[in-house]
């Protein structure tokens, strides 16, 4: 019964951590998708070609707007230079979609104060702008035509499944104006599309943070936390605090949102302020994301970017340190207590109320997107939920008479780790909403083109009927 009282103690505290950031949630997500939707990024790489400031600027606003979880985010990178991008430009653009997005500033501005979320733009650029003078050095020109080459040799080695690629082939139709998107219901179907998409995709992320983060808060002594992080040292503290934030990063496996409610329980444990900055910016350091580099890159590129980031990750959490010292803007103390662990009618539940409201209305969109013709030329990854552009997929499978888009090479692999789930034959993806459809139970389903799509339920086959040519899949071949 000892053991019982704190852990219901920590699992209340990550509960009421979540309900303090539920409505920035709901509202940054739900922004994030409005902006995924009518922000194209099909002629990225034609703007990414060198690492000039124009085109780092550029990357930075593209990534920023293309909010995503750190392992999409590698795997948009890895596309934009395997399609001619320069590699300096397509890591900003990967920092930038990590770091710079809008739920993180305000799941951050909610759960430990405006000025974390103030200093993860402002720290941001100055990462950028570190990685930017580094790069020069560090990413040569030789090393990078060898990652080149060993990407370009991973893409097309042959698979043992015929028909298995990376990248699309889906051919959309023509761009369309973002004036008539904004007035297209079909276009904001997307955009709930890609907020319902997201939530799904990190959900474990979110899971796992709130949980490690209530854990941390509760039962980790501050002897522990003192003996972790130095204190009393001046310049010393910030720079030890600085590198070992990344390093707590690397080893959590958290990562993308997930890590927010995390940096909360460090600083509450004692970090300094640039040590929180730098330990939310290790998000795209973690061990798994460096194996990720290594298999795209190769190892020597992989380590050049641990080496590079960890430095400008830390060195930029060490300006921002300073840079609000100057400004008289870090906190004054670390809180004793993260949240209020206790249900109160304020702002917060009134807020949660409504957005709760919001909510249910961007998943009837999500829901209906087929009626208001939404979806055409989007995916769903069916291992992690994201909503994918099928013409800029980073990986795609054909199996069986199915192809299916995903959101990175991650997900593919786990895709086609699983015997089961790659070679059931009655399981179909559903052209319109995603979903997996057994073809024993489909609700509907239509022949075209010579081909059977299943449908989970009649509105999806009508919608499908309205333009089969939108949903059908017509690649018959796909080059890796």
């Amino acid at each position: 019964m000892q053991v019982l009282g704190p852990v219901a103690d920590s699992l209340r505290m990550a509960f009421f951590m979540f309900w303090d950031t539920l409505w920035p949630l709901i509202f940054g997500f739900g922004l994030s998708g409005a902006v995924q939707a009518f922000v194209s990024r099909s002629q990225m790489q034609r703007v990414m070609g060198d690492h000039r400031p124009r085109a780092l600027a550029i990357a930075s606003i593209f990534g920023a707007a293309s909010s995503s979880c750190s392992y999409a985010a590698s795997a948009m990178a890895k596309s934009l230079f395997h399609k001619g991008a320069d590699f300096t430009t397509a890591m900003v653009f990967m920092l930038a979609s990590t770091n710079l997005v809008i739920e993180l500033g305000l799941v951050l501005w909610i759960l430990i104060g405006w000025q974390f979320a103030l200093s993860e733009y402002v720290g941001g650029i100055v990462m950028i702008g570190l990685l930017a003078l580094l790069a020069r050095f560090v990413f040569r020109p030789v090393v990078v035509e060898q990652a080149r080459k060993h990407l370009a040799l991973r893409i097309s080695t042959p698979s043992p499944l015929a028909g298995e690629g990376r990248g699309g082939g889906y051919a959309p139709e023509g761009p369309v104006p973002i004036t008539q998107r904004l007035r297209s219901p079909g276009a904001w179907a997307d955009a709930a599309s890609y907020t319902m998409a997201d939530l799904v995709m990190l959900r474990k992320e979110m899971i796992v943070g709130y949980l490690i983060a209530g854990f941390l808060a509760v039962l980790v002594p501050n002897s522990l936390w003192n003996a972790i992080f130095f204190h009393g040292h001046g310049v010393l503290t910030s720079i030890e605090n600085v590198i070992v934030g990344p390093l707590i990063a690397i080893l959590s496996f958290v990562c993308s949102i997930g890590n927010v409610p995390l940096a909360a329980a460090l600083w509450k444990g004692g970090i300094s302020f640039g040590g929180v900055v730098s330990f939310i910016f290790a998000d795209l350091i973690t061990l798994p994301l460096l194996l990720i580099y290594r298999r795209f890159y190769g190892w020597r590129m992989a380590l050049r970017i641990l080496a590079v980031f960890w430095l400008v990750m830390a060195v930029a959490g060490l300006a921002t340190e300073y840079l609000f010292k100057a400004a008289g803007l870090v906190p004054a103390a670390h809180p004793a207590e993260i949240v209020q662990p206790s249900f109160e009618w304020n702002y917060t539940t009134y807020l949660n109320i409504f957005f709760l409201g919001v909510f249910a209305a961007l998943f009837w969109l999500y829901r209906n997107r087929q009626r208001l013709g939404g979806g055409a030329r989007y995916a769903i990854d069916p291992v992690c939920g994201m909503q994918v552009e099928r013409e800029l997929a980073p990986a795609s499978m054909r199996s069986g008479d199915q192809t299916y888009y995903f959101c990175s090479d991650r997900c593919h692999d786990r895709f086609d780790a699983n015997p089961v789930r790659r070679t059931s034959m009655s399981e179909h993806i559903d052209p319109i909403c995603g979903m997996t459809v057994e073809a024993e139970t489909a609700a509907a389903k239509r022949e075209y083109a010579g081909k059977t799509y299943y449908f989970c339920g009649p509105g999806c086959a009508k919608a499908f009927d309205l333009k089969p040519e939108a949903f059908a899949d017509t690649r018959r071949s796909i080059n890796r």
